[in-house]
């Protein structure tokens, strides 16, 4: 059966141990401060269930025969490969782009692994088998998997080993037969209330010595021990749908994980104790090009409502005719075009890596470096575009209930577009997209999630064909000599 919202709230009342302001929070799908976000999480697993959708949306498991999200497909042609991508940016288009750790970002990164296991069956046989077991389970379960996969910041100087504490960050306490006990912090974990398992990692170098940090496995969000603590909630500081419509839904929280000498079998162990594979894991296969594709295609649905949001502000402010306003309109829908070329390009110059088909790395990165880039810039043209039509409105929707105050709306709030009704809704939207601390999230958010900009421009001077790039240089020098074009001054200067 495929899953449903339901079934996938189900599997959230598990006693997890989340805490916000100094409390246990006994039910996250109930608790205001939760229960929105994560209804959208339901919301996903209902529109793939859906009849006009399964098929689209979908694929049946070679193992289970049950139909699961085509987020854990296992693409082998290009045609496969955008069939997936069509899924993904349909479930995008649910949350607008706004749920950066859907369910189908660490899946992604997960199918990666594995369609580059050889390089586990190389090094370690038993947890390659570890790993494809898991995988079979995720898969089969369609679970909605986070990860966390960067150390606490503390004193950024040093290296995990190196801090004051060589706890802060979660490491390798004790093994046995059984599997290992981990003690300590990660971060960031992003929908991890809403999400069945998470996997922990590092993505960050170590160095040699610091083995005890090189940890790859996969637990449940109820694993005893595990402590998931909750950043301020803006879901539960949103006043009501109509103030803040995409922070009373799509608040996905971001939390620390903190592992109180947490248990874990060695059936959920992919490495333990290996500087080398730890970054292997992500560059070695192509998990890491696989899951940031991933975020590509959700960035690509995120770049149109955004659009659709500045033309929309132009409409209402009836300035959609002035040449500046179309000049910003025109490099907004450049930017947009720039990341939906990306994305096209990535799939196009894709190849195939044994029996699978992986978007062009390269091309990957560099979408990454410039969308680093791109997005707070198009926020900043948001802002520009609406001017202060975003601040003066209404302090809460409760100002209509009130017959005197919804009459000094109606006058005030006039538009050659909406109603005054419909102008306060639409400018209550764009500044929970743009200047909310929900919006503020999400800039640092698209800046941040992939590492700061040295680490995407670092995988893109990686990745490039420089080679091809100096040999036309080499090329051109080697077409000319000092000696020719001195043999040809004479020969002018002897006829002239």
């Amino acid at each position: 059966m495929t899953k449903t919202g339901e079934m996938h709230l189900r599997t959230l009342r598990d006693g997890r141990d989340v805490y916000l302001r100094g409390e246990r929070v006994d039910d996250v799908t109930s608790h205001p401060a939760y229960r929105n976000s994560v209804a959208t999480s339901a919301l996903l697993y209902d529109f793939q269930a859906a009849p006009e959708n399964i098929e689209a949306l979908t694929f049946v498991s070679p193992d289970s025969g049950e139909r699961v999200n085509r987020c854990w497909q296992l693409p082998e042609s290009y045609e496969e490969l955008l069939t997936r991508r069509h899924a993904l940016e349909s479930w995008a288009g649910c949350h607008y782009g706004f749920l950066g750790r859907s369910p189908d970002h660490v899946a992604s990164g997960l199918a990666g692994m594995i369609m580059g296991a050889e390089i586990f069956d190389k090094w370690d046989m038993a947890r390659a088998g570890a790993l494809r077991d898991y995988f079979r389970y995720a898969r089969d379960n369609d679970l909605y998997l986070s990860y966390v996969i960067i150390n606490p910041q503390a004193d950024r100087s040093k290296s995990a080993g190196d801090q004051d504490d060589p706890y802060l960050t979660a490491r390798l306490v004790d093994e046995d037969a059984e599997g290992i006990t981990v003690r300590g912090a990660k971060m960031l974990g992003t929908s991890c209330i809403m999400s069945n398992e998470v996997w922990v990692t590092t993505i960050q170098p170590l160095k040699e010595g610091e083995e005890p940090y090189a940890l790859s496995f996969a637990i449940p969000m109820n694993q005893k021990g595990l402590k998931i603590l909750s950043r301020k909630s803006y879901e539960e500081a949103a006043d009501s749908e109509f103030d803040n419509p995409l922070s009373y839904r799509f608040d996905e929280n971001d939390a620390v994980l903190y592992f109180d000498d947490v248990k874990v079998p060695w059936e959920r162990i992919f490495i333990a104790g290996d500087v080398a594979m730890c970054a292997q894991q992500f560059h070695a296969t192509p998990s890491h090009v696989h899951q940031n594709y991933q975020c590509q295609i959700r960035l690509n649905v995120k770049m149109r409502f955004l659009l659709g949001l500045a033309h929309k502000i132009a409409e209402t402010n009836g300035i959609v005719d002035i040449l500046s306003v179309r000049e910003m309109l025109g490099q907004l829908a450049a930017d947009a075009a720039l990341v939906d070329a990306l994305l096209t390009a990535m799939e196009v110059k894709g190849r195939q890596v044994g029996r699978y088909f992986v978007v062009d790395r390269h091309m990957l990165y560099a979408a990454q470096v410039q969308t680093q880039q791109l997005y707070p810039r198009v926020i900043a043209t948001l802002k520009e575009l609406a001017g202060g039509g975003m601040i003066m409105l209404p302090s809460s929707v409760e100002d209509f209930a009130n017959p005197q105050l919804a009459e000094y709306i109606h006058r005030t709030q006039g538009s050659p577009l909406f109603s005054p009704e419909d102008r306060v809704k639409f400018f209550k939207l764009a500044w929970d997209a743009v200047g909310s601390e929900f919006a503020s999230r999400h800039v640092q958010y698209e800046m941040f999630y992939t590492g700061a900009a040295f680490v995407t421009k670092g995988h893109s001077y990686r990745s490039y064909d420089w080679d091809g790039a100096t040999q036309l240089v080499g090329r051109m020098m080697d077409s000319y000599s000092l000696q020719d074009t001195l043999a040809k001054l004479g020969e002018k200067q002897d006829g002239d």
